[in-house]
Order: C-alpha cells, then sequence, then structure tokens
C-alpha cells in the first residue's frame, strides 16, 4: 500500500517573451504569500496593544512596511549563499555565476534563517527596538512562511524521504526518487518528509508560538518566543532528518546515508549526522540557553 502522489504542475503558468521564458511557480508563491503573511501577522500585533508589557511598542505600521522589506532580503541573499556554503560550496569556484542564478534552485532554510537574524538585528540596531522583542516579533510570524515552503517542495517533488513500506510511503515519479536500494523488490515508495515538515516546522510550531503570544502574553518574556521557535524547529528538524533522504551530492557507495559526521567503532558504523542534523543543534542549543534566560527577564504587564 502506498499513499497517490498528487502531481501537480509546479508551474501555474508561463509565458515566452522575446525568446525568454518566464514562469510563475508554485515556489515562488510560498515565499510571496509566506512574507505576505508574516507581515499581517506583525501588523496585528503591533496593534494589539493589550499583549504588549505597559502597552508601549516599539513599532508602528510604517516600521512592519521597512522591517518586511529587511527581512525579505535576508530570506533571500542568506538562503542562497547558505545552500551555496552549505551544500554545494564548490560551485563557487566551478560555477560561480550559479550563485546568482536562484530560478535555478537551491535555498537553505538555515541560510535563510541566519540572513533573517542579520538583517532583524541590523533594523533594531538602526531603530534602535529592544532586540529579542523584535525577535520574538518575527518568530511569531515566521511559520507560516516554512509551511508554504514545505508544500512547495511537496509539489515540486523535491526533498523527498528514504524509503519506506509502511503506509505512508508516497510513490514520487522523479527519476532519482525511484533509485531504492538494490533489495528493493516493489515500487520505490519514500516518506513525505516535506509534509512531516509542513506540520510540525510550520502548522504545529506557528499554532503554538501564536497561542503563546497572545493567549500567555508572551511579551513580558524576552526571548521566550525565539526560544520556543528555535528548540521546536530545531528537534523536529534534527529527527524529521532520519527520515529525509540526503542530498545526493553527500551519498555516496561508502557513505548511502550521506552523514557528514559517521560514527564508528572497531570499523563499524553505527549511525552519524546529516548536514540538516549538524545545522539544528547550535538552534536547539541557542534555544535552549534563550529559554531559561527569559525566565529571569520577565517584563511587568
Amino acid at each position: 500500500m502506498s499513499l497517490m502522489y498528487p502531481e501537480i504542475n509546479p508551474i501555474i503558468f508561463s509565458l515566452n517573451l522575446f525568446g525568454i521564458e518566464l514562469a510563475l511557480r508554485y515556489y515562488s508563491l510560498s515565499y510571496i504569500f509566506g512574507i505576505l503573511i508574516a507581515w499581517w501577522i506583525i501588523l496585528t500585533i503591533v496593534r494589539t496593544k493589550t499583549i504588549w508589557p505597559n502597552h508601549q511598542i516599539p513599532l508602528d505600521s510604517k516600521s512592519v512596511e521597512d522591517l518586511i522589506f529587511y527581512l525579505a532580503l535576508g530570506i533571500i541573499i542568506g538562503g542562497r549563499v547558505g545552500y551555496i556554503l552549505f551544500y554545494q560550496p564548490e560551485v563557487i569556484i566551478n560555477n560561480p555565476i550559479f550563485i546568482i542564478q536562484v530560478w535555478k534552485g537551491g535555498m537553505s532554510f538555515h541560510g535563510g534563517f541566519l540572513g533573517v537574524v542579520a538583517s532583524g538585528l541590523l533594523f533594531a540596531y538602526l531603530r534602535k527596538i529592544p532586540v529579542l522583542t523584535l525577535g520574538d516579533v518575527i518568530a511569531v510570524a515566521s511559520p507560516p512562511g516554512i509551511f508554504l515552503g514545505r508544500l512547495a517542495n511537496f509539489i515540486n517533488g523535491e526533498l523527498w524521504g528514504k524509503p519506506t513500506s509502511s503506509n505512508v510511503g508516497m510513490i514520487f515519479p522523479s527519476k532519482d526518487a525511484q533509485m531504492c536500494p538494490d533489495f528493493w523488490l516493489t515500487i520505490c515508495t519514500r516518506h513525505p518528509t516535506q509534509l512531516y515538515e509542513a506540520l510540525f516546522e510550520g502548522a504545529l510550531l506557528g499554532v503554538i508560538l501564536l497561542f503563546f503570544l497572545f493567549k500567555m502574553k508572551g511579551l513580558k518574556y524576552p526571548g521566550r518566543s525565539i526560544s520556543i521557535f528555535l528548540i521546536i524547529y530545531g528537534v523536529s528538524r534534527f529527527f524529521i532528518e532520519y527520515f529525509r533522504q540526503a542530498d545526493l551530492q553527500f551519498i555516496t557507495d561508502e557513505n548511502p546515508f550521506g552523514h557528514l559526521i559517521i560514527f564508528s567503532q572497531n570499523m563499524l558504523e553505527y549511525g552519524g549526522l546529516t548536514m540538516g542534523q549538524i545545522l539544528s543543534i547550535p538552534m536547539i542549543i541557542v534555544g535552549l540557553t534563550l529559554f531559561n534566560f527569559s525566565k529571569f527577564h520577565n517584563l511587568k504587564k
């Protein structure tokens, strides 16, 4: 048994203009709508005075517009640079033009995250806004974009999981997705890890953060929303990596699971860590540190 993969054309429509094909893709829309939803959430937070300690709001509607511009640049630049540095550093020398060819694919969540951190820090410094408070607001607004991005990965038929014979297995149509081990006797079915990530890193995380901010007055604890984001995303991504197929450039005959760090004893391998897991560990550590810090720095209502 397997789940049917809904073969949705990743291109919504395309237009050939003077020999140049212009296409609107679901992947592009996921970024656009993710940013627009984040804008709406931040505006809602800014306009809800009752959740701010002492009703002191460091942002206004115009500042939110400027913040979204900073964050959009951080996402795009950070996501692209992160992908190149973390997953394909060799193209810097072999094919440097690929760095700016964003339309050919290749964005890293962890790179985009670092880009958002950098742009948020710069914005907070220029506008003299408390860093942790601004970070909390950005953290709460981020999960919808993650959710939409993973759905777009699913529609693209990319970033699928490892082969599985369980009932959640899905047949992805790409040639690479059908390359199961030699002992696999049936059609290659894989974990739909894009949907796992959309559920845990996007939907669940978003609901928890919104509940904490609006119902539990989370802004009284600077840094707490950031810590929740880092911990839940980091832990979710770390464990989903066990079901997710590693990037092809990391897979070899000697390293079929694409581990960057391999655990072995007496010449016998017994596990390892993927790039996604390695990048998630610092998120968890920083999140736990911030969570502990925020317990002792609550603001009066």
